[in-house]
């Protein structure tokens, strides 16, 4: 038996409410992750005993769907679990405790009109993309299982339900914060906020401002997500205050996408009509995050609301200035540069010209600085980049050596990533009985950043034509 544990629930209830999940006509086991099985030392490899787990209402009498609010594409809304609910809080063998929720579970208090299901399609979806960001060493929900439910789902059109068995270490997000700053007292917000420092960061509990230490723990963790994200070319499509965790994981695989030709205003998301999630927006996107949950924070921070104003701008006053050092400092070793001096900085900028000029690949003009005996790629033969390539490897040879300088770039530029063309081909080949292409991509991309024979079509990105129709959706 699954020990399961509630520490959430000890909030007050505004905060939750109790759940069960709809049970389905004629569930059946998808995908299972057993290497995730027994990272958590979890015994329920059997299917049989995690469908239990997952549908049996033994387990489901503390199940609860959690509230929230959040600024979606910039206007406030009051939200909740729609569709998700956290069957409990499991810890590991090393003591970390993490959320077991169900994604698809039906229809909570919160789902409004909503039926509260998934499909299978979007499951499969978020399964193999948030696979693929852990191993790319990005902090990220992961994935138990998906599940076929057994019954029909309509959306565009009729599809196959699914239901995603989720694992991230809290699912407390900034919009819980600005739930709790609109819609319940100031000891309620100081309860979710103790709770969640208690929970996430106990270091902070011992500070002379804990809520103030709490906002600056937050901006770090995410600045350091959002870097990684431009790391491996990842656009995340719906970065709204519901979407952005206080533990600073990637979550919630819907819009999101992997860049091909390099664009800053690159948007894959059909909604995303005015590019404010786009590609080279996200900086500041995370940024006006943060600045909403400091003013979640503001009544906790100071009782003077003056004094708590100035005390968290100090906060977000760091913000540009860190993300500049960080994000040139992951950049330059994109190139193979393991240095932060300012002056190299245009180096970076030149390239991403170069790339952007060119229409160059995001991922493989990486991978060709990496790798130089590669030499099918036509960024190899690029004037603009042999010219730009020429400055870098004189810098790199006065302060390093271009072997060190390989070593360096192969940590940082994956090999593969989850091509737009090749996840939604795996996808629909699943959805219609044949998973061979699936199970194929997550083999692949458990080891993105070692090169070896027969990755070609992997690393080839897709038409043009399909490039310009391409969109994501949220899956609801």
């Amino acid at each position: 038996m699954l020990d399961l544990k509630y520490t959430y629930l000890t909030l007050p209830s505004l905060f939750h409410s109790l759940t069960k999940p709809s049970s389905f006509p004629k569930p059946e086991i998808f995908l299972s992750n057993n290497q995730l099985y027994k990272k958590f030392n979890l015994s329920i490899r059997n299917k049989d005993k995690l469908l239990d787990i997952i549908l049996d209402e033994k387990y489901h009498e503390k199940s609860f769907a959690q509230a929230y609010a959040g600024h979606q594409f910039g206007h406030f809304t009051k939200l909740g679990d729609g569709r998700a609910i956290i069957i409990g809080e499991y810890l590991t063998k090393i003591n970390n405790r993490v959320d077991i929720q169900l994604k698809g579970a039906g229809i909570t208090e919160y789902s409004r009109n909503g039926d509260g299901k998934a499909t299978l399609r979007s499951m499969l979806r978020e399964y193999l993309i948030s696979e693929a960001m852990y191993y790319l060493n990005i902090p990220t929900s992961r994935s138990l299982a998906v599940i076929k439910t057994g019954e029909d789902i309509f959306r565009e059109a009729k599809e196959d339900g699914g239901l995603l068995v989720r694992i991230m270490k809290s699912h407390i997000r900034v919009g819980t914060f600005e739930y709790a700053s609109y819609f319940s007292s100031v000891n309620d917000l100081k309860k979710l906020t103790y709770y969640t420092i208690a929970r996430l960061c106990p270091e902070l509990k011992d500070k002379e401002n804990p809520p103030l230490e709490l906002l600056n723990f937050v901006m770090h963790k995410q600045i350091e997500l959002v870097i990684n994200w431009m790391r491996i070319g990842f656009i995340h499509g719906v970065m709204n205050t519901d979407n952005t965790s206080i533990s600073g994981e990637s979550f919630d695989y819907g819009p999101c996408a992997f860049i091909n030709s390099y664009d800053p205003y690159k948007v894959y998301s059909s909604i995303d009509f005015n590019g404010r999630y786009s590609f080279g927006n996200q900086a500041k996107i995370i940024k006006w995050n943060i600045a909403r949950f400091a003013e979640s924070l503001l009544p906790l921070i100071n009782h003077n609301k003056e004094k708590s104003i100035i005390l968290a701008q100090s906060v977000l006053d760091k913000f540009d200035e860190i993300w500049r050092e960080k994000y040139y400092l992951m950049m330059l070793k994109k190139i193979g540069i393991n240095s932060n001096k300012e002056k190299l900085y245009p180096l970076v900028d030149d390239l991403l010209y170069i790339m952007k000029k060119n229409n160059l690949d995001f991922t493989n003009t990486f991978f060709s600085l990496s790798y130089e005996n590669f030499k099918t790629s036509n960024i190899i033969i690029n004037i603009d980049f042999i010219k730009w390539k020429k400055r870098r490897d004189h810098i790199i040879r006065k302060s390093n050596s271009i072997k060190d300088s390989m070593l360096t770039m192969k940590k940082s530029n994956p090999i593969v990533i989850p091509r737009n063309n090749l996840v939604h081909k795996a996808i629909e080949d699943a959805v219609n009985g044949d998973t061979a292409l699936i199970n194929k991509l997550l083999g692949l991309y458990s080891n993105p950043y070692k090169y070896k024979d027969g990755l070609d079509e992997f690393m080839t990105p897709p038409s043009s034509d399909f490039e310009k129709c391409f969109q994501t959706y949220c899956g609801t």
